[in-house]
């Protein structure tokens, strides 16, 4: 049931750590899944469970379990960057804070964290193939996450047409 506030009606509030949990399972889960298809078809040089590799053999990393392990993997990750967005970001409106937010991730994993720990080479190591398809791939993975959440927490969700349910 709507509320009245100021004599106009208000739409129910979303439950922002809900929200963001599955906006970051769903994100983790369709491009996870990408990640799967781009090394089926070469196109990079990482195995889905790179994020894991510091933890597991690169040879199990390669298999129908490491497969499935790197996917989790990357669902767990991209819970954890919706929460974060939603904790810092949620206000943001438009596109281009995901894109910035998926370049970030991708910075950090790739000249950061990726380097120190093992879970990928070196970026002047790696080939063009990788490091182009790998950051396409997080600018799409940051502006799903990204735009699913600041759509759903600013005021672009009044453009939307809102139906009344007849009682």
């Amino acid at each position: 049931m709507n509320m009245l506030r100021n004599g106009k009606e208000e739409k129910p509030h979303t439950n922002k750590w809900n929200f963001a949990v599955y906006i970051g399972f769903f994100a983790g889960f369709i491009w996870g899944g990408i990640k799967m298809i781009e090394n089926y078809f070469h196109l990079t040089s990482l195995s889905p469970g790179f994020l894991i590799e510091p933890f597991f053999l690169h040879h199990y990393l390669m298999t129908a379990h490491g497969y499935i392990m790197g996917w989790l993997a990357y669902i767990v990750m991209s819970v954890i960057a919706a929460l974060l967005y939603a904790v810092f970001l949620a206000k943001a409106k438009g596109p281009w804070v995901g894109i910035v937010y998926g370049l970030v991730w991708w910075g950090v994993i790739f000249l950061l964290i990726g380097p120190v720990s093992g879970m990928t080479n070196w970026i002047g190591i790696m080939d063009w193939n990788t490091i182009i398809t790998e950051l396409c791939l997080f600018v799409v993975w940051g502006l799903f996450i990204g735009y699913s959440i600041s759509f759903e927490f600013t005021d672009e969700r009044i453009r939307e047409p809102y139906k009344k349910t007849a009682k």
